[in-house]
């Protein structure tokens, strides 16, 4: 593995947004549109956090029409699984905003 590589997934583990946002995606595959909601910060933050998070591997995307999912990846990392058991279960905030409605929105 190049260190390069390895420094970018260190980078982008190394922020507590970047961390709830592998620790959501761990749960089930989500936009941006949920992303927004379930972190409370704008859409071009979560943007750039996505994009941090893809640059290094972390997750990939999925188009389906105007939507584009996000779902993790980290493959080139054979250490992902054990940051991701370290990551707290956020499962009942997805229910919480399915409850709410507002995962319908982009499915």
């Amino acid at each position: 593995m190049e260190l390069v590589s390895l420094a970018n997934c260190f980078k982008a583990l190394a922020d507590k947004t970047r961390l709830r946002i592998l620790a959501l995606l761990k749960a089930d595959e989500l936009c941006v549109c949920e992303l927004v909601e379930l972190l409370g910060i704008t859409q071009p933050a979560v943007s750039q956090h996505i994009r941090w998070l893809k640059q290094a591997r972390l997750v990939k995307e999925r188009r389906r029409g105007q939507w584009v999912f996000y779902s993790l990846d980290g493959s080139p990392y054979p250490f992902f699984s054990s940051i991701l058991q370290a990551l707290p279960d956020l499962q009942e905030e997805l229910k919480k905003l399915e409850l709410r409605g507002r995962r319908a929105a982009c499915r």
